[in-house]
């Protein structure tokens, strides 16, 4: 198995619903992984040595939500807006920062 990786960045939103309870689904998640994704595909950012935007499951933090977490670096962040998430794209996708005011810290893990 080769160390190499195929996508630069594989970055997961979180689109869980629930019913009655915290979620991200509630807060918008699916529109905005939709609005990062199409970000990428403009820039010519996606493929192979690129970055892939996905949609998760339950990603356990229902009460931190909305939530997306950056790979290979494990990073979690919480973002409200397009904002938030513009800042992510430019700093941590793009400029390989990462962005300290949106990330879950460990100690706010469940």
């Amino acid at each position: 198995m080769s160390d190499e990786q195929y996508y630069k960045h594989h970055v997961f939103f979180c689109q869980n619903k629930r019913e009655g309870k915290p979620c991200c689904e509630e807060y918008g998640a699916s529109a905005m992984r939709e609005y990062v994704k199409k970000r990428m595909k403009e820039a010519g950012l996606h493929g192979k040595d690129c970055i892939r935007i996905n949609q998760a499951g339950c990603l356990g933090r229902c009460d931190d939500g909305p939530v997306l977490v950056v790979y290979p670096e494990g990073v979690w962040y919480h973002y409200i807006d397009k904002t938030d998430v513009d800042e992510i794209i430019e700093k941590h996708l793009l400029g390989g920062e990462i962005v300290e005011r949106l990330v879950l810290k460990d100690s706010d893990l469940l």
